[in-house]
């Protein structure tokens, strides 16, 4: 029988006390898995997009009192970091796993991003209304892109336009109760089935055929 990849102790992490007892639990429990992912993924990125991706777990180095709410490995084609330029994530909240594509106000090029990103809009109605929307990768809630479509999407590119702060991510949730009984292989289905459906809309982002 296929094990499963996720287990509630990953999601438990988010809900220990102090910081240096949830990065201990972090360190052990989830960031094995962020490895694993990010040596698949980043092959599985430079195959599509022929060029080299790198993985980018992350490390919460900067913390000194605040524990992580969430963790994740981030996939871009930039060795030495991520943020500055539209990237992919894996990772987790305490309530749910995420598998997104972003743009997030370290992106220096992110007014262009937004534009193309205006002018392509119907790319949103090619991939599956069960995927969200974000304004605010610092924030668990989204918005259901099947509400989106109708003004949120094109009021999140205009303030990623036009607001220093302004970010746009787009991909799935998935609840931790449904993460947690899916198999390996399930898992890994659907973390490369939602990537696929991304790839068009990263793909106007960066400006590629």
């Amino acid at each position: 029988m296929s094990k499963n990849f996720w287990e509630e102790k990953d999601f438990n992490v988010f809900q220990i006390d102090g910081l240096e007892n949830r990065m201990e639990a972090l360190i052990t429990n989830i960031r094995p898995k962020f490895e694993e992912l990010g040596k698949k993924y980043s092959l599985f990125f430079s195959g599509v997009l022929g060029d080299e991706y790198f993985a980018h777990v992350a490390k919460h180095a900067r913390r000194s009192v605040n524990p992580p709410k969430d963790s994740w490995v981030a996939f871009s084609p930039y060795k030495r970091g991520y943020k500055a330029l539209p990237h992919f994530q894996i990772g987790l909240w305490g309530s749910h796993l995420f598998l997104i594509l972003a743009v997030i106000y370290e992106a220096p090029d992110k007014v262009i991003i937004a534009e193309r990103l205006l002018k392509k809009k119907s790319l949103f109605n090619k991939i599956p209304s069960d995927f969200i929307v974000s304004g605010d990768h610092m924030k668990q809630e989204a918005i259901p892109l099947k509400k989106a479509k109708k003004t949120d999407i094109e009021q999140l590119l205009t303030r990623l336009r036009d607001v220093k702060k302004g970010e746009f991510l787009v991909g799935r949730h998935i609840a931790r109760e449904e993460a947690v009984k899916l198999s390996e292989e399930e898992f890994l289905f659907l973390a490369e089935e939602t990537f696929e459906q991304l790839l068009p809309i990263y793909k106007t982002m960066i400006n590629i055929k």
